[in-house]
């Protein structure tokens, strides 16, 4: 995810879509970072005990009428609805809207930003799967699945990828309207979809809740990596001019 600004009429950048205290102080932005970094060492460390822990077990549980049944609690649409925003955070989805986003950013004469926007999701790619393969956490066992699932659990995919991607559109997008309230808007409802998609995993029994807050975690620090790194490139000079794309 990127941070975009606009030049100010005294010709300094000025970014448009995080708040103004971070502006001033990019030290927040690297203690969100240790924060999140933190909560997702803390997670890390009850999935290396390889002892599942009693509130993924009471979450999953919670979630169905037996644990026997592959069928969650709710009516049929719910199930439905759920499949349906879980799609949304398959590794399909995200890389046709990536490669879709960023053949506009070339169209558009944004090399240097298309560039760094598929280096952030298929980065982040590459490092959940190094996590998965590190942790190598089966999936929940506690319930049968509802859809087939092929990697190990730990960290979510559809949570960590979803976090990158979701935030990264939504940024680019804020940098099309300069005022703070679309600006809210579009992040808003980046980070609804990501939540949605990450509770959708854990309803349909495919990831234990610890799974999913970790690829949250995990994303949003990697997100937020990306927007220094595009705060100092712009600054720079070494790719285009911070202006609306």
């Amino acid at each position: 995810m990127f941070v975009g600004s606009l030049p100010n009429p005294a010709g300094r950048p000025q970014n448009l879509f995080i708040p103004s205290n971070v502006r001033r102080n990019p030290l927040i932005s690297l203690l969100t970072i240790a924060v999140l970094l933190f909560v997702f060492g803390l997670i890390a460390l009850g999935v290396a005990s390889r002892k599942p822990s009693g509130f993924d077990h009471y979450i999953i549980l919670a979630l169905r009428k037996s644990a026997k049944e592959s069928i969650p609690i709710g009516p049929a649409w719910v199930l439905e609805a759920a499949r349906d925003l879980t799609s949304l955070g398959s590794n399909l989805v995200l890389f046709l809207i990536t490669f879709a986003v960023a053949g506009y950013l070339f169209l558009a004469r944004k090399p240097g930003v298309a560039s760094l926007m598929l280096v952030a999701v298929l980065g982040g790619l590459a490092l959940n799967n190094l996590l998965k393969f590190v942790f190598a956490r089966p999936r929940p066992d506690v319930v049968s699945h509802a859809p087939r699932v092929f990697t190990t659990s730990f960290p979510s995919g559809h949570a960590t990828l979803s976090a990158i991607t979701y935030l990264t559109i939504a940024a680019l997008l804020a940098r099309t309207y300069p005022s703070p309230i679309f600006n809210l808007y579009f992040m808003s409802l980046a980070a609804l979809l990501t939540v949605l998609i990450g509770l959708s995993r854990i309803y349909l029994g495919v990831h234990f809740p610890t799974d999913i807050l970790g690829g949250w975690c995990i994303g949003a620090a990697w997100a937020i990596a990306c927007w220094v790194v595009m705060t100092w490139l712009q600054q720079g000079g070494q790719i285009e001019p911070p202006h609306p794309v």
